[in-house]
């Protein structure tokens, strides 16, 4: 009988990776099964959460460890990855006391996996490099299906030479990972990612509901297009659940507001015009107004539709 997919990629990485002590801090949709994926290929995780049940939860499953505070996961790895959810939740886990940057020591590295503003992932990396350890800034992109499957897409800032040694960890969930640059970089690529996404959901959104108020067959619409130069990944992959009104599927229109905030606020700074972005997140406001705020982002044709 043939290996599965996760089950090839995991045998690869014992063979391919030595064993490494790590840390895994914030254990959210997306950091649950990447810290997942990091056990299962061998590797000695030790784990942090805010809720401290869900560490536990994970340490029984994975049968690996968990820790009271992010200094003391961290204390001892020579990789600690961190997936929390924005700007004052990333400082929270790594600075201070009790943060992990306390607990790690010369040599380590730092791999923030959160979505981010540039700006505190230039911060960190400069707090990082007085302490001697290294940091990537390295938002993902795949939702939680990417994460389960160990196929994000990762966007990585920081040091050739610390991205060359930290390469290895991160392909254990990566189905794509790029060093984009300088500490900040990993961020602003994820900034293009989400300026795509929120485009992208809200032509097809548009389409969706054309074709219904034109009387079209949608779903059948939707197969004809696909198969030429309208073809995406959202269109692929959404067109049914939103037909459907699912929006149960995907990366929360709160988090996205998120995302979008921060990129609204860096195009401010560089100089960039942003009009269709800035527009769709105030359809997304809309769309939180009407309760949707942990709906998914193909949740604009909600609003269309309403």
């Amino acid at each position: 009988m043939g290996l599965s997919t996760n089950a090839c990629r995991a045998w690869r990485a014992k063979v391919e990776v030595n064993m490494a002590k790590l840390a895994f801090i914030g254990l959210g949709v997306m950091g649950y099964p990447m810290a997942g994926h990091l056990a299962r290929a061998g590797h000695q995780v030790c784990v942090y959460n805010r809720t401290a049940a869900k560490a536990v939860q994970w340490a029984s499953e994975y049968a690996g460890s968990h820790a009271p505070t992010p200094r003391e996961a961290a204390a001892g790895a020579e990789f600690v990855m961190v997936c929390v959810g924005n700007d004052d939740d990333l400082r929270g886990v790594v600075l201070g006391e009790q943060g992990a940057f306390a607990g790690m020591q010369p040599g380590a590295v730092l791999i923030d996996h959160t979505t981010a503003s540039a700006e505190v992932a230039r911060e960190l990396a400069a707090y990082a490099a007085k302490q001697q350890v290294g940091f990537l800034d390295a938002p993902v992109s795949g939702g939680q299906a990417g994460a389960q499957n160990g196929a994000l897409t990762i966007m990585v800032g920081g040091e050739a030479a610390t991205y060359a040694k930290a390469e290895p960890i991160i392909q254990t969930y990566a189905r794509m990972a790029r060093l984009m640059g300088e500490a900040g970089s990993g961020q602003l690529t994820k900034m293009v990612n989400q300026i795509c996404i929120a485009g992208l959901v809200q032509g097809l959104s548009e389409a969706l509901h054309f074709a219904e108020c034109a009387g079209l067959d949608a779903q059948g619409a939707m197969e004809v297009i696909s198969k030429g130069a309208a073809q995406s990944w959202q269109l692929e992959n959404r067109h049914k659940t939103m037909l459907a009104g699912e929006f149960e599927h995907g990366f929360a229109v709160d988090w996205m507001r998120k995302d979008l905030s921060i990129l609204l606020a860096e195009a401010r700074s560089n100089g960039a015009q942003l009009p269709v972005t800035a527009l769709v997140d105030q359809f997304y406001a809309d769309v939180q107004g009407m309760g949707g705020g942990r709906w998914d982002t193909s949740s604009l044709f909600a609003r269309l539709r309403r």
